[in-house]
């Protein structure tokens, strides 16, 4: 390993069984613009047998960058890797690489920068998905500061970020590695609420996000108990950092509808009955302490009917729901009040005898029924705000042309 000043960027690279993916990964790191001399690699070989130990000794002996190769038993999951290569980081910043994925050659220089301009403690390059899908919804702008409550950040809770490693070391920050997934979005949500603001760059793409032919990826391994598990600790961490409120309530949101929702889909059907029950009795904890109609509220209606059920411990009522949305059955849509309030008439909904309370069909965000050429269906408040912006703009436009003609018609 070669003298030098502290560098910029840590890159922490855990590694398992990752011959032929890891050649490409260094290859992408080798090619940033940043430079090899603002950069270190930490690269962490947990007991693989594929050569993928081998073959970062032998990188390692001949690149520029300075390199620290670490060779450990399985430790079983991504965490140790990762833990390992956070207590030898000595860069202003670190960003864990998986071994599978790789960076566009503008990716460090560019988050880097971004950090310094904005003072931020995390930043997000745009992710594109090679062989499997991405994250999306985040990635409408570049914006130097965002937070949780007003961007769609909440939902890309992988590690694959630039964190600024004062944060990361003031707080004591680690992977937990009782969790066997789930563990990177513990991680990140908690730089995001305790650090000091959040960057996107959406204009260029900095990270590619590999999906594996040989299936071996750490995401697709695990069975369902562990996606319960990794739900909890998300949302006993959003109950210890951020109190009772809407703004608790919209990060509620993602453990239920990007892990809980997953598990009573309609592929749960096939399952045999010990399954079904099991998923039920894991879940009815959660859904006791966590579930609430602040919420339930910011959730679809056929999302939220399907949880509600859970919530009740009614698997014959989700049975229902399931096998309607498997159906693609069009939902009758029902108005209600003055207002016109829009209700999904799916299963059970007026009926007294189910004991679901009609709130969980109302429109609460905006809906879609019908497939293919789905209608957007909308709440009567998201309609008024919409109307009421139009007004307020149509105000300023015809404020500004009344002064202009005045000053047109004003004498010299």
């Amino acid at each position: 390993m070669n003298e030098m000043t502290i560098p910029d960027v840590s890159v922490i690279v855990g590694a398992y069984e990752a011959m032929p993916y890891l050649v490409r990964c260094l290859e992408s790191v080798e090619a940033q613009t940043l430079g090899a001399h603002r950069i270190e690699i930490i690269a962490v070989d947990d007991g693989s047998t594929d050569g993928t130990g081998e073959y970062l000794d032998e990188f390692a002996a001949r690149t520029s960058i300075r390199t620290r190769v670490v060779h450990q038993v399985n430790s079983g999951g991504p965490s140790g890797p990762r833990n390992v290569g956070l207590g030898l980081a000595e860069g202003r910043y670190v960003f864990f690489l998986d071994a599978d994925d790789y960076f566009a050659d503008e990716a460090l220089e560019r988050m880097v920068a971004m950090a310094d301009r904005a003072g931020t403690d995390v930043v997000l390059g745009k992710v594109e998905g090679v062989n499997r899908g991405a994250p999306g919804s985040m990635w409408n702008r570049t914006a130097e500061r965002v937070d949780v409550y007003s961007s769609q950040v909440i939902f890309t809770l992988s590690a694959q970020k630039l964190f600024r490693r004062e944060l990361l070391v003031r707080l004591g920050m680690r992977f937990d590695e009782s969790l066997r997934t789930g563990e990177d979005a513990l991680f990140t949500l908690e730089a995001y609420l305790r650090g000091r603001g959040i960057s996107v760059i959406a204009d260029y793409t900095c990270y590619y996000l590999v999906g594996r032919d040989d299936g071996k990826h750490a995401t697709k391994t695990g069975g369902y108990a562990l996606r319960f598990d990794s739900a909890l600790a998300l949302m006993k961490l959003i109950t210890e950092l951020v109190p009772p409120g809407a703004k608790r309530d919209r990060l509620m949101v993602r453990p239920f509808t990007v892990g809980l929702i997953q598990q009573f889909s309609h592929g749960m059907l096939k399952q045999s009955e010990k399954i079904r029950r099991h998923k039920m009795e894991l879940a009815a904890p959660l859904m006791a302490r966590y579930w609430t109609q602040g919420v339930a509220r910011r959730i679809k209606v056929s999302e939220r009917l399907r949880l509600h059920c859970v919530a009740l411990g009614r698997e014959d009522l989700l049975a229902d729901a399931l096998a309607f949305v498997k159906s693609g059955a069009r939902p009758e849509v029902v108005h209600r009040g003055r207002a016109r309030t829009p209700y999904l008439a799916l299963p059970h909904f007026g009926s007294k005898s189910a004991g679901i309370p009609d709130w969980v069909y109302e429109v609460t965000v905006p809906d879609w029924v019908g497939k293919p050429g789905a209608e957007r269906i909308e709440a009567p408040k998201a309609i008024r705000r919409r109307r009421s912006l139009a007004r307020r703009v149509a105000r300023r436009l015809r404020t500004s042309v009344r002064t202009s003609v005045r000053k047109l018609s004003a004498p010299e």
